[in-house]
C-alpha cells in the first residue's frame, strides 16, 4: 500500500475509539449520579424518621405526620434528587410490634420510607428509567414534640 491510500485512517480510528471511550465516561458519570441520588434518598429517609420522632404528630385520630414535616425531610424542595416529592415519602407511627399505633400514647417507633422513586439514567444513545429500592429508616420515638412547656410543632 502506498502512503496516499492511508490518508484519513487515523481520523476514522479515532472516531471509533473516541465514541466508545466517551460512552464509557458518560456511563461512569451517570452511575456516580445514581449513587449520589441513592445517598440523598437515604438521608431523606433518615431525616424524615428523625423529625417524626421529635416533632408532634397530628393526633386528631390516628397519628399522622404534618405536611410541613414531609417538606422539611425532602430538603424543602431543593433539587438534590430530581423527581422526588412528598408522594414518595411515607411516615408511619408504630407500636413496638410493628403494627400501626392507634393513639398518640401507643407510639413506640417511627418509620419513614422513600418508595416508588425512579431515576432517569441518560447515556448518549440510550435512556433508562431505573426503579430504585425502597429506603426505610425506623427509629424509636423520642419526645414527639412534648416538652415541659407544652407541645412543639415543627414547621
Amino acid at each position: 500500500m502506498t502512503h496516499s491510500k492511508q490518508k484519513g485512517v487515523y481520523a476514522v480510528e479515532f472516531a471509533i475509539v473516541a465514541t466508545v471511550v466517551f460512552v464509557i465516561i458518560f456511563a461512569c458519570l451517570e452511575v456516580s449520579r445514581l449513587m449520589f441520588a441513592y445517598n440523598v434518598l437515604t438521608e431523606a429517609s433518615r431525616r424524615a424518621a428523625r423529625l417524626a420522632a421529635v416533632c408532634a404528630p397530628d393526633t386528631t385520630g390516628v397519628p399522622t405526620a404534618p405536611i410541613a414535616l414531609e417538606s422539611l425531610a425532602l430538603f424543602d424542595g431543593s433539587d438534590f434528587a430530581p423527581n422526588i416529592s412528598t408522594a414518595n415519602l411515607t411516615i408511619e407511627y408504630l407500636r413496638i410490634d410493628g403494627t400501626p399505633a392507634a393513639t398518640f400514647y401507643g407510639i413506640d417507633l417511627v418509620r419513614a420510607s422513600i418508595v416508588n422513586y425512579q431515576h432517569t439514567f441518560v447515556v448518549p444513545g440510550m435512556t433508562l428509567q431505573i426503579d430504585s429500592p425502597d429506603f426505610v429508616t425506623t427509629l424509636p420515638r423520642e419526645s414527639l414534640g412534648a416538652t415541659r412547656f407544652g407541645t412543639t410543632v415543627c414547621l
